[in-house]
C-alpha cells in the first residue's frame, strides 16, 4: 500500500505528516545534544572529586601511600576517573554519530520535502489554470451559442415582417450565419479544451500526484529508518563502553579487597618505630629518715647544708613521658634528627640511592671507554677527543658518589650500631625485675633504724627520677640545650679516691639520656655521710652526668 493510491486526496495530510516528522527528527537531535551536555558536566564534576580527593604529595613523599588502606581508596579515585572518561567518550560518540549526523540528514530531508511540495503545487497550479481555461472557453461557448439563436431569431422574424426591406433581411440572416459560425467554433474550442483537462486531469491524479506522493513516503520512511538507527546509537553508545565500565567497577572491588589491616600495622611500625628503649624503672627514693639520707642521692638539685634543693616551680623535670609536643628540629644530612630506627631505614635509603648512582657512572664510564676505542680504531666514526670531557666528568661523578657511599656508609654503621645499642638495653632492662622498696615505717625515736635507712639510701644506685632532674643551675649557661629525643643509657666505670685514702665505689650507672652539648664530658662527685656501723670510715657515691656528641659512642655493657 502507497499513499499515492490511498491517500490521492489527502496532500494536505500528507503535507502534515510529513512535518511532524522532521520536527520529531530534530526534537531527537536537541535530546542527545542535551543528554551529550548532561554526560560531559557529570564527567566534568566526576573529574573534578576526583582531583579533590587525590594525594597532593607524590607517593614516594607522601608517608599515607604506603598504606593499603590508602592505596586501595587512590585506586578507587583512579577507577572513578576512568569512568569519568568512558562518560566523555559516551557524550563524543553522541555527539558526532547522533547529533551531526540526524543534524545533517534532518537539512537533507527538509530540502527534499520542499523540492517535492513545490513539485505538486506546481502540478495542482496547472490543473488548475486548465480547468480555468476549460471555464472559460465553456462560458464563451455559451454565450455564442445564445447569440447565435438570438440572430437566427431575428432572421427569421424580418423575413416575416412585410415592412421589411430585403436588405435588412438579407442583413438579418448574415448576421444570423455569423452567429452560428462563431459558435461552432466555440464548441470545437470548448470541446479541445475540455479533452485536454481531462487528460490533464487524469494524468494529475493517476501519475502525477501519485508519483509525488510515493516520493514522500520513501522520504519518510528513509526518515523513519535514521531516526530509529539514532534511537539505536544512543543504546549502542553506552554498550561500547559497559566492558570498560565493568573493568573500573572489577577494579575497585579488587581495591576494597586490598585492603590489609595487617600489613597497614606492620607499615606503620615500620614508618614510625623510632628505636629508642623504653623508659627504665624509677627507683625508690626513702624519704622516711631526711637528716640521715645522703644529699643529692635522688636529685640533682643544688645541695644545701645537707638537705636536699626543693625544685621551684620554674625548674620542672624532664619529660618522661615520651607522648608529649615534639619541638621543631633541624634537618641534618646525617638525619640525626629523626629516631633512631628512622634515621638507619633513611640511610640505607639515601645508599641505596647513591650506589645505584654510583653504579650507573661506571656504566657510562665504561660505554664511553669502548666508544673511544672504537673512535681511535676507526677515526671515520668520530673523534676521540671529542669523548674526554665527558670522560672527565664521570670520574668526577664517580669520584663524589663513592665519598658520599662512604659517608653513608660510616653513618649507617653508627645508627645501626645504635639501635643494636638501645635494643640490648631494652631488653635486659625488661629482664631484670624492678627492685622492691625495703625502707621501713619512719621512728624518729630508733637511731638504729634510722642510721640503717641512711645506709640503705647511700648505697642505693642513683634513681631513675634523678636522670630526669636539672644539672646544677651554674651550668646552665655552659650548654646549649636542644629539644632531641633520648639515644640511649650507658654504663661509667672509673674509681674514686675517697678522703682519708678510701677508695671509690666502682662502676655506677649513668643517668639517661645522653644529650649533646658543648661540652664532652663532665663528672659530678657527691660524697655520701659516714654513718653507724662504717667503723668510721667514710663512703663515697659518685653520679655522672653524660654529655656526649652524637659521633661518640659507647658500647653498652
Amino acid at each position: 500500500m502507497d499513499w499515492g493510491t490511498e491517500l490521492w486526496d489527502q496532500f494536505e495530510v500528507l503535507e502534515r505528516h510529513t512535518q511532524w516528522g522532521l520536527d520529531l527528527l530534530d526534537r531527537y537531535v536537541k535530546f542527545v545534544k542535551e543528554r551529550t551536555e548532561v554526560e560531559q558536566a557529570y564527567a566534568k564534576q566526576l573529574r573534578s572529586l576526583v582531583k579533590k580527593y587525590l594525594p597532593k604529595r607524590p607517593a614516594k613523599d607522601d608517608p599515607e601511600s604506603k598504606f593499603s588502606q590508602q592505596q586501595s581508596f587512590v585506586q578507587i579515585l583512579q577507577e572513578v576517573n576512568d569512568f569519568a572518561g568512558q562518560r566523555e567518550l559516551v557524550a563524543e560518540n553522541l555527539s558526532v554519530r547522533v547529533c551531526l549526523e540526524l543534524t545533517k540528514y534532518s537539512q537533507e530531508m527538509k530540502q527534499e520535502r520542499k523540492m517535492h511540495f513545490q513539485e505538486g503545487r506546481r502540478a495542482q497550479q496547472q490543473l488548475e489554470n486548465g480547468f480555468k481555461q476549460l471555464e472559460n472557453s465553456k462560458r464563451k461557448f455559451e454565450r455564442d451559442c445564445r447569440e447565435a439563436e438570438k440572430a437566427a431569431q431575428n432572421a427569421e422574424r424580418l423575413d416575416q415582417d412585410i415592412n421589411a426591406t430585403k436588405a435588412d433581411v438579407e442583413k438579418a440572416k448574415q448576421q444570423a450565419h455569423l452567429r452560428s459560425h462563431m459558435a461552432e467554433e466555440s464548441k470545437n474550442e470548448y470541446a479541445a479544451q475540455l479533452q485536454r483537462f481531462n487528460r490533464d486531469q487524469a494524468h494529475f491524479y493517476f501519475s502525477q500526484m501519485p508519483q509525488i506522493f510515493d516520493k514522500l513516503q520513501d522520504m519518510d520512511e528513509r526518515r523513519a529508518i535514521h531516526l530509529g538507527a539514532g534511537y539505536g546509537l544512543l543504546s549502542e553508545a553506552e554498550l561500547e563502553v559497559v566492558p570498560i565500565i565493568a573493568k573500573c567497577l572489577e577494579g575497585m572491588k579488587v581495591a576494597a579487597h586490598a585492603v590489609d589491616p595487617k600489613n597497614d600495622s606492620q607499615v606503620l611500625i615500620e614508618l614510625h618505630k623510632s628505636g629508642f628503649a623504653r623508659p627504665g624503672d624509677v627507683e625508690f627514693e626513702d624519704f622516711s629518715q631526711p637528716m640521715n639520707r645522703a644529699p643529692s642521692d635522688s636529685s640533682l638539685g643544688t645541695p644545701s647544708e645537707g638537705r636536699p634543693e626543693l625544685r621551684g616551680p620554674g625548674r620542672s623535670r624532664a619529660k618522661r613521658w615520651p607522648f608529649g609536643k615534639k619541638n621543631k628540629t633541624v634537618v641534618t644530612e646525617d638525619f640525626s634528627h629523626l629516631p633512631p630506627e628512622q634515621q638507619r631505614k633513611r640511610l640505607q635509603q639515601q645508599l641505596e640511592e647513591r650506589s645505584r648512582e654510583l653504579q650507573k657512572e661506571v656504566d657510562q664510564r665504561e660505554a664511553l671507554k669502548k666508544m673511544k676505542d672504537v673512535y681511535e680504531k676507526t677515526p671515520q666514526m668520530g673523534d676521540p677527543a671529542s669523548l674526554e670531557p665527558q670522560i672527565t666528568e664521570t670520574l668526577g661523578n664517580i669520584e663524589r658518589l663513592k665519598l658520599e657511599v662512604q659517608k653513608y656508609e660510616a653513618w649507617l654503621a653508627e645508627a645501626e650500631s645504635r639501635v643494636l645499642s638501645n635494643r640490648g638495653d631494652s631488653l635486659s632492662r625488661h629482664a631484670r625485675p624492678p627492685d622492691p622498696p625495703t625502707s621501713t615505717p619512719p621512728d624518729n625515736s630508733s637511731s638504729n633504724s634510722g642510721s640503717q635507712d641512711a645506709k640503705e639510701s647511700s648505697e642505693e644506685p642513683p634513681s631513675e627520677e634523678s636522670q630526669d632532674t636539672p644539672i646544677y643551675t651554674e651550668f646552665d649557661e655552659d650548654f646549649e640545650e636542644e629539644a632531641t629525643s633520648p639515644i640511649g643509657h650507658c654504663v661509667a666505670i672509673y674509681h674514686f679516691e675517697g678522703e682519708d685514702g678510701q677508695s671509690g665505689l666502682g662502676p655506677v650507672k649513668a643517668p639517661s639520656p645522653w644529650l649533646r652539648v658543648k661540652t664532652s664530658v663532665l663528672w659530678k662527685k657527691t660524697k655520701g655521710m659516714a654513718g653507724p656501723g662504717s667503723d668510721g670510715k667514710r663512703e663515697a657515691r659518685d653520679l655522672c652526668t653524660l654529655f656526649l656528641t652524637p659521633w661518640l659512642r659507647l658500647k653498652p655493657v
